[in-house]
């Protein structure tokens, strides 16, 4: 019986799943907010959630796995961490901003609290 994990799969590999999603974390990281679609958003929560907490709990092999920037690396462990170091979760927010006009997709904004 294939059972689903827990997360969606978006019509794609699981390897272009994962770098998607490591890219959109970085950039996450990087401008501290970001605009997509609804579903990549939820999606997109879960992992940059994980990512802060391996952060504040000073796991640098983990967050290096999914984190590939230097910059961004650097940035994670000396702004991001210690900024949510009292927090227990809850530090990514998403805000749905409407459809877009294209494709009609529903889009969202994905920021930092």
């Amino acid at each position: 019986m294939i059972k689903n994990l827990g997360s969606k799969k978006l019509s794609r590999t699981g390897s272009h799943r994962r770098a998607m999603f490591s890219n959109m974390a970085t950039s996450l990281f990087l401008h501290e907010k970001i605009e997509t679609t609804l579903v990549k958003a939820k999606e997109l929560t879960s992992i940059a959630e994980q990512i802060i907490t391996d952060a504040k709990n000073g796991r640098h092999l983990e967050v290096r796995r999914v984190i590939k920037d230097k910059e961004v690396y650097k940035k994670l462990f000396e702004v991001i961490a210690p900024r949510y170091k009292e927090r227990a979760g809850g530090c990514v927010r998403v805000l749905k901003l409407g459809q877009r006009k294209g494709d009609a997709t529903e889009v969202a904004l994905v920021k930092l609290v």
